[in-house]
């Protein structure tokens, strides 16, 4: 059975618009304030400014033009179906989505083992979904258990699953993702607007996910007064429980082990080289050579998912934008839909 393309992309430009008109009343209709009090009630950190954040995203990226401009330098052919696997993440909402819209609009069949943290919202767009387009039905299995019968795997996990995945999966062929952080790089000389971007590359969805931003890379000198003022609108994550048990902690962790940072009652700045900083609070290292601090970003490049930056970066993502990324902008940098269209 195969859905031809032109299906594949109305039907999901129609529930991206679907959403749209849910996420865009105020109020928001009953049943659905309710589905995001059930979906913060199985994950914390899934609250319904977080969710809601996420949905406003993936309303932008589900339209037909916006399908069809990331379709197009593909040849998107009609195929005999495979069943791909995909192990999905649960540290941001809706983080499994792209894997999901990948492999159907690939033409393959999707069998998604959801991750305990995040087993409500895929399902409530696959049902969406297949009440729009009933043929998806035969193209969306939501696995409980462990994954079987597939023919290629996409796998997302921390770098101790990873290599589970690997050795589990190395039979069949697939995309194995481990854990990678995002930086960003300060030149000293950012406006307010930039420094205010940056504060959302950190906090938004509490710093949980690859593209938040874990790491500074500033020059030597640099004032962090500039960022502390950036980030005290984010003051009120502190009045979210477990973030406020992750800062307290954190911040005991630092003051036991006698090492010595910065913070402003929420959030700590500490300087560290390794990438991965704790919740509430970034790591940062000085740097006094653009073309050295280049060479040692490409040297730990598989450690890291997206650098930002302002335009004495080149290359970098502009501040603000680590959290919004397109439907090209694929994780780890591999091109999930040339490998699907490749099998």
């Amino acid at each position: 059975m195969e859905l031809e393309l032109q299906k594949r992309i109305a039907s999901w430009g129609q529930l991206g618009a679907e959403l749209k008109q849910i996420v865009s009343q105020d109020p928001l209709p009953d049943d659905f304030e309710a589905f995001l009090r059930t979906v913060e009630s199985k994950n914390g950190w899934f609250t319904r400014e977080q969710v809601l954040h996420a949905l406003n995203a993936w309303t932008a990226e589900l339209q037909a033009d916006s399908l069809k401009s990331w379709l197009r330098p593909y040849a998107v052919k009609t195929v005999a179906p495979k069943t791909i696997a995909v192990i999905a993440a649960g540290n941001i909402p809706l983080v499994g989505l792209h894997d999901a819209l990948s492999v159907l609009m690939s033409g393959h069949k999707l069998q998604i083992k959801l991750s305990s943290s995040d087993p409500l919202l895929l399902p409530f767009l696959f049902d969406r979904l297949i009440a729009i387009e009933p043929a998806w039905a035969d193209f969306i299995e939501v696995r409980k258990d462990a994954v079987r019968d597939y023919d290629a795997v996409i796998a997302t996990g921390s770098d101790n699953t990873a290599r589970y995945f690997s050795h589990y999966f190395k039979d069949k062929p697939h995309i194995i993702r481990k854990n990678r952080n995002s930086v960003a790089v300060l030149s000293g000389d950012e406006s307010e607007a930039e420094l205010s971007g940056l504060a959302n590359d950190i906090f938004r969805y509490y710093g949980l996910g690859c593209r938040s931003v874990s790491k500074l890379f500033v020059p030597e000198g640099y004032d962090f007064d500039k960022i502390f003022k950036a980030v005290y609108p984010w003051k009120h994550l502190l009045a979210h429980k477990k973030y406020e048990n992750n800062y307290d902690y954190n911040k005991a962790v630092f003051l036991m082990s006698q090492f010595d940072f910065l913070e402003n009652g929420f959030f700590m700045i500490k300087e560290d080289a390794s990438m991965a900083s704790p919740i509430a609070s970034v790591f940062y290292e000085t740097y006094s050579n653009t073309a050295a601090l280049e060479q040692k970003l490409d040297e730990q490049k598989e450690q890291i998912q997206c650098i930002v930056g302002g335009d004495s970066y080149a290359n970098a993502i502009p501040f603000g934008k680590s959290q919004q990324p397109g439907l090209s902008d694929y994780a780890d940098g591999v091109d999930t839909l040339d490998f699907l269209l490749k099998l």
